[in-house]
């Protein structure tokens, strides 16, 4: 009786019905692209930190470098000699760059607080190589007038006699990165942001060996390729392999071995940045209050403070997601629900007589209430499954479509020259020779995933909808008399 009296009902009522879900579906779409979009935020930003920071990171520990004007490090200087010839001259200048060293006890310090997984330390450092050649001057004698007096426009006997003329000096300045990594511990670290796409990575056991591997597009320009040599401060590398970064640059141009980058920057026993991983990726401020608090004048670093130094047009979009997006969806669906159980109301004022000839045939207040309820019930589900399908059709569509957003990495993520002092340092960016481009724009294509969970969330609102407009008509039609619908009889 109950879904009979329901089914004929809603086919009677089917525009009221439909306005009813139409309402609940625009709201319930409009959470579902919400949701989808900000989950994709989530990922492209995810992409941007694992770029920077080596999949696997869930913070780094580094050290804050003083002010020069503070005993910090002096800027580099170069030192040449002018010959009495054309000779070639050149310089490399191999420094830690960004932060301050560590002890590489410190990664031992690390790995010994609770909640550390796994500490690896890494040696970041910026290579200044300086090629060319003096040229010296020639001297001239000065042309003598034919009256016997000086050149030049009248000058004295005892003026000079002559000139140097020509010479002077043309360098080639080349800057590049380098990063020292730990070969015993691969799987933890800027280097797995990018994939080996030529040759291979290092061996566990080539601690001090002289191999090296090439960013791609660092090895296209010098035209590198797996077999060749690069030197480095006089020391000759070969590139055994060519990694391919997986967003965005790369975290150096070469990566050596820590042991041979803490010897060309006489960095003995010296590390710039600690990757830490932690056990339970629920527990990572704890891990990082303890580290803070137990390894003094270190800085701490998580993912979440790197992305709050994440801007460009990923961030604006993802600020629209999150702020704009969600109160926008709040004020629909609370516009939704009322909409919903003012109609339910309306539609049962209108059914007085029908209800109160029910309750005069035997029906109770509860029935009467159920049936509303029911049909409100009913309403939310369409609308829900409505919803449903305009919000994966909204989502698929943006998927499609792909916008691209640009994310920039703020000066306190690692800029140029250092970017190790502010409370998110990360490590400095290479975006090829003499470029460190922690504010090159990296490109993310935007995606909308929708997750199970968005899913559920959106058949919970279409039931919750159901029942508040079934509440507002059902407490309406509990307050029905049989005398209301006999006053009604003409």
């Amino acid at each position: 009786m109950f879904f009979t009296y329901l089914r004929r009902e809603l086919r009677r009522r089917r525009k009221a019905a439909l306005v009813v879900a139409s309402g609940l579906a625009l709201g319930i779409a409009l959470v579902i692209v919400v949701n989808s979009v900000s989950s994709g935020m989530r990922d492209a930003q995810g992409k941007v930190l694992e770029s920077l920071y080596g999949l696997g990171t869930d913070m780094t520990v580094t050290k804050a470098a003083p002010p020069a004007s503070e005993g910090g490090r002096e800027r580099p200087r170069f030192n040449f000699d002018a010959q009495d010839g054309d000779e070639a001259q050149s310089s490399d200048i191999v420094m830690p760059q960004g932060f301050e060293t560590l002890a590489s006890s410190t990664v031992d310090e690390v790995a010994g607080q609770s909640g550390v997984a796994t500490a690896v330390g890494g040696l970041s450092l910026s290579v200044i190589k300086v090629d060319g050649e003096f040229k010296p001057g020639e001297f001239q004698p000065r042309e003598e007038t034919a009256n016997g007096g000086g050149g030049g426009g009248g000058g004295g006997t005892g003026g000079p006699q002559g000139e140097v003329r020509g010479g002077g000096a043309a360098f080639d300045v080349n800057s590049y990165t380098v990063y020292g990594t730990d070969t015993t511990h691969l799987d933890l670290g800027p280097l797995t942001s990018s994939k080996i796409t030529d040759g291979r990575t290092f061996k566990a056991t080539e601690t001090d060996a002289k191999v090296a591997v090439a960013d791609a597009a660092y090895a296209k320009e010098k035209k590198y390729k797996v077999g060749s040599e690069v030197t480095v401060k006089g020391t000759k590398f070969e590139i055994v392999g060519i990694a391919t970064a997986d967003s965005g640059d790369a975290a150096a141009n070469l990566y050596i071995p820590l042991k041979q980058a803490q010897t060309l920057s006489d960095s003995k026993d010296k590390v710039t940045t600690v990757y830490v991983q932690a056990d339970d990726s629920q527990q990572i401020d704890a891990v990082k209050s303890a580290i803070q608090k137990n390894i003094s004048g270190t800085t701490v670093t998580t993912s979440a403070d790197l992305a709050d130094t994440v801007s460009g047009s990923l961030s604006t979009a993802s600020d629209l997601a999150t702020n704009v997006g969600k109160w926008l969806s709040i004020a629909v669906l609370v516009a939704a629900f009322v909409v919903a159980g003012l109609l339910t109301v309306s539609a049962v004022s209108r059914r007085v007589q029908e209800f109160g000839t029910l309750k005069a045939l035997g029906w109770k207040s509860g029935r009467v209430t159920r049936q509303v309820v029911g049909e409100a019930m009913v309403n939310g589900l369409v609308g829900g499954a409505l919803g449903i399908a305009v919000g994966l059709a909204g989502a698929y569509a943006l998927t499609a479509v792909s916008p691209s957003l640009t994310a920039q990495l703020g000066a306190a993520a690692g800029g140029p020259g250092g970017g190790g002092g502010g409370p998110a340092g990360g490590l400095v960016r290479a975006g090829g020779p003499g470029a460190q481009s922690a504010d090159k724009a990296i490109e993310i294509a935007l995606t909308a995933p929708v997750s199970a969970s968005t899913i559920a969330l959106a058949v919970g609102l279409a039931v919750t909808g159901g029942l508040i407009a079934g509440a507002f008509g059902g407490w309406r039609a509990s307050r029905l008399r049989p005398a209301d619908a006999l006053r009604r009889v003409e």
